[in-house]
């Protein structure tokens, strides 16, 4: 047993008996990493988040091999459709402690080349604190160590880059799902500033509403939220993030 869920599972050691076929000698190690290893996973919303090490970046036959597996798979098991994503990233981008280039990426059904920005050093760090090996050697040994203070700076670029912009763009925000995903993602950004420690959303949006209880409405729905489901918080999402950006600038780090 991989996870304490049987669907999951069941993806999982397909996918895993699958890339082993498929990339042979270039396969280092395959490891997973986000709420499934901190407890903080929802079967009925959360994504099953996975990275894959590679000797080289993909072949074109590698890569076309990759996109036709992942493809296949999302057909076999509907549920993850669009619910796993994964990152093919050869093993010397690891040296690097800034975002290097571009690396295959799965995500939202789709294969395609995409730039690492500030996550580089936030999945990293939580890869190197709660992964889980899968395959191959432990994370530990390809990546040098990762201060607090990394990921600290890494939020704040992040939230200045990604977030900020978003309070310019209504059609983003009327997406419930975007509102939830918002929401709880702000909520972990502010916890791992303000404390130093980088925790799952669930403790961080928990901590969030005890420290400013303002918010607690709106977080209870975006932790409530499940797929196919309206919100209807655009305006409040819009608040909180001007919120969080007021904080996090008033913070030294």
């Amino acid at each position: 047993m991989i996870t304490k869920y049987k669907a999951v599972d069941q993806f999982l050691v397909d996918y895993l008996k699958q890339v082993k076929q498929i990339l042979e000698t270039n396969l280092v190690g395959i490891y997973l990493f986000g709420s499934l290893t901190y407890d903080d996973f929802d079967p009925s919303r959360s994504d099953i988040d996975f990275l894959v090490v590679t000797n080289t970046l993909l072949s074109k036959s590698e890569y076309e091999s990759v996109k036709n597996m992942h493809s296949s798979l999302e057909r076999a098991y509907p549920i993850w459709r669009g619910r796993n994503e994964c990152s093919y990233t050869p093993i010397f981008m690891f040296t690097s402690p800034t975002p290097p280039g571009d690396r295959p990426y799965w995500g939202e059904s789709e294969l395609y080349m995409a730039t690492y920005g500030n996550e580089w050093i936030i999945n990293n760090y939580l890869l190197l604190e709660h992964g889980i090996t899968l395959h191959g050697v432990l994370f530990v040994s390809l990546c040098p160590h990762i201060d607090i203070t990394q990921v600290q700076s890494a939020c704040l670029q992040d939230l200045k880059k990604e977030w900020e912009p978003k309070l310019y763009d209504d059609n983003w925000l009327s997406d419930p799902h975007y509102q939830s995903y918002l929401v709880l993602n702000l909520c972990r950004i502010l916890h791992t500033i303000k404390n130093s420690q980088a925790s799952s959303k669930k403790i961080s949006s928990e901590w969030v509403e005890k420290t400013y209880p303002q918010w607690a409405n709106l977080i209870d729905q975006a932790l409530a939220w499940q797929q196919g489901q309206l919100m209807n918080q655009s305006s409040a999402t819009k608040k909180f993030l001007s919120f969080i950006i007021n904080q996090v600038t008033s913070t030294n780090i």
